[in-house]
């Protein structure tokens, strides 16, 4: 693990590449993945530059994110060419190394699955997928009950909910599940 900016450093060209609410959304999803990650006993300089990093490359506009991605030899798979934005996480994964110096698999890991998640989460993507719902700005109804689970609930449980909350929101709009949320909805039930 290392990193070739300090924090402070990756804060500042962080808020040059974002607009001013999804910067403040970044570093919420940071406070709230510090909290969770000493919560959890998980590394804590991983967490902040994960959940501040995570949506680093969502200021690319839907359009050009399948080519962005294609660029960095990232499969394109049916549901992300109906729904590029979701490219947006693999593509910031790759973002993190090339502009941030962020050189460690986890971080990178974390960031990729922080959208839609995936099999086998490790205990920091389960962070930083959480912290993306529930950090400060987020504001829609359950939100503080997901809240209030981030303090009581375990991790998986923690998840659990999430996920099920997650991919209700997405049935009731009628949307495609990426099958990558319902594999770590799965799992987590599966291993109950």
């Amino acid at each position: 693990m290392s990193f070739a900016m300090k924090y402070e450093e990756m804060r500042e060209l962080l808020a040059k590449s974002l607009k001013p609410s999804r910067y403040q959304h970044s570093v919420g999803v940071a406070e709230t993945a510090v909290f969770l990650a000493e919560r959890f006993g998980i590394d804590r300089e991983q967490a902040q530059v994960a959940g501040l990093l995570h949506d680093c490359a969502r200021e690319f506009p839907n359009e050009d994110l399948i080519q962005e991605a294609e660029k960095r030899q990232i499969a394109v798979e049916p549901v992300e060419k109906q729904m590029p934005l979701l490219l947006h996480a693999y593509v910031g994964a790759h973002l993190v190394v090339e502009k941030y110096g962020v050189n460690d698999k986890a971080v990178e890991q974390a960031i990729w699955r922080h959208t839609v998640g995936g099999a086998q989460m490790t205990e920091l993507d389960k962070i930083i997928w959480f912290a993306d719902m529930i950090e400060p700005q987020r504001d829609y109804p359950g939100v503080e009950k997901l809240r209030e689970l981030s303090r009581t609930a375990s991790l998986d449980e923690m998840m659990l909910a999430g996920l099920t909350k997650s991919i209700a929101f997405v049935l009731q709009k009628g949307g495609l599940i990426h099958p990558d949320t319902v594999i770590a909805r799965n799992e987590i039930l599966l291993n109950r």
